[in-house]
């Protein structure tokens, strides 16, 4: 009885060291990254995506909940401007998007808080590809504790689909 004991002391041991020291060998940010072509020069892209108003008619998990309601803060356009949104759904939930860095026509910059799941960034760039814009989005989060690491394990195919879903509504409201 003794020695079953001690096996599986040794054993639950064992399964923490290798939960936590796993851990750490695990990436610290979860980073998610996605590309579409849009028929459609880059400043038309780039206006409609720098204006936070116009998220929701492009955002797919907008959809999820029809109830969802939003606030803009700051200025209409560029450096400043915020959307905060809040649902009861939890696939939707409540956080701020705040705009933190622009490149008229190249790049936006963004920060997020998503009560609940933390802060987060993102930065989507435009660039001239033939007669059109390649839109590159990509999304980083920083995976502090040792469930973060390994949760952040499926973030790219979590998030993946919703960003890759975003860019075709993106790409359908450009090209329109």
């Amino acid at each position: 009885m003794k020695s079953v004991i001690k096996a599986i002391v040794f054993f639950i041991m064992g399964l923490t060291v290798i939960f936590y020291g796993g851990a750490y060998m695990l990436p610290g940010e979860a980073r998610v990254e996605r590309s579409i072509d849009i028929a459609a020069p880059p400043a038309r892209v780039f206006a409609i995506a720098a204006d936070l108003r116009r998220m929701p008619e492009w955002l797919p998990w907008v959809a999820t909940d029809p109830q969802t309601s939003f606030t803009f803060e700051g200025p209409d356009q560029g450096v400043g401007q915020v959307m905060s949104w809040a649902s009861n759904n939890p696939m939707v939930g409540s956080g701020t998007l705040r705009i933190t860095e622009v490149e008229v026509n190249q790049r936006i910059a963004t920060a997020s808080d998503y009560k609940g799941f933390g802060a987060s960034t993102a930065v989507m760039n435009f660039a001239p590809e033939g007669a059109g814009t390649r839109v590159t989005w990509v999304f980083a989060s920083k995976l502090p504790g040792v469930v973060d690491r390994w949760a952040g394990l499926g973030v790219d195919s979590a998030l993946g689909a919703e960003f890759e879903k975003a860019l075709r509504s993106l790409k359908a409201l450009s090209e329109s």
